[in-house]
Order: C-alpha cells, then sequence, then structure tokens
C-alpha cells in the first residue's frame, strides 16, 4: 500500500530534498541580499538615505542648503521620508529576488 509517505514516486522524501534545496538557495539569497543597497530621497535631493539587504541604513547625506536651525522639524521630516522610501525600496529589491528563489510562496520572517 502506497501512502505517498516513502513508497512510489518519492513523496514525503522528495519534499524534504525540495525543502532543504529552497533552504539552501534562501541562506544565499540572504548573503546577497546583505551586500545590495537601495536610496530614497527627499527634497528634491536634499536628503539621500541609502539602505542595506538587511535593511539597515548605511548612510544619510544632507545637502547644507536644507539645514535651518529654525526649521529642525523640516528637516527631520526630510530624513524620515528618505528613510522610508530607502527601506521600503529595499523592501521591493528583496521581495522580488525571494519570488525568483520561492515561486512566489511567501514564507514569513525570512527577511
Amino acid at each position: 500500500m502506497k501512502n505517498g509517505f516513502g513508497g512510489g514516486g518519492g513523496g514525503f522524501g522528495n519534499m524534504v530534498k525540495q525543502a532543504a534545496q529552497m533552504q539552501q538557495r534562501l541562506q544565499k539569497l540572504q548573503a546577497e541580499m546583505g551586500d545590495k543597497t537601495a536610496q530614497g530621497t527627499a527634497g528634491g535631493g536634499m536628503v539621500t538615505v541609502v539602505a542595506n539587504g538587511k535593511q539597515e541604513v548605511v548612510s544619510i547625506v544632507i545637502n547644507r542648503e536644507v539645514v535651518n536651525p529654525n526649521d529642525v522639524e523640516m528637516l527631520q521630516d526630510l530624513v524620515l521620508e528618505a528613510t522610508n522610501q530607502a527601506l521600503k525600496n529595499i523592501s521591493s529589491q528583496i521581495s522580488e529576488a525571494m519570488k525568483s528563489v520561492t515561486g512566489g510562496i511567501s514564507i514569513p520572517g525570512l527577511f
């Protein structure tokens, strides 16, 4: 009697092998994505933020012209906007790369 758990065409053993292969591809992807970067800008390029594939901010560049001690709130808003844009852009890169490895299946907690 074939129950799909070891007899016939591979069944469960084949699924385990495929899962292990996918895990290896995902680990490789995670390492590769750590080296990727994406940037976000605000204020017409007055503030630029770069984030990496680990979703860490790695640099912030602020044009001197936007620094006004009497309007700190505007600068804070520009930095926040550029940071959120950079993180959104790197997330999109990660999502696209994940689709190529998982075939579009969403696996929570990977990135």
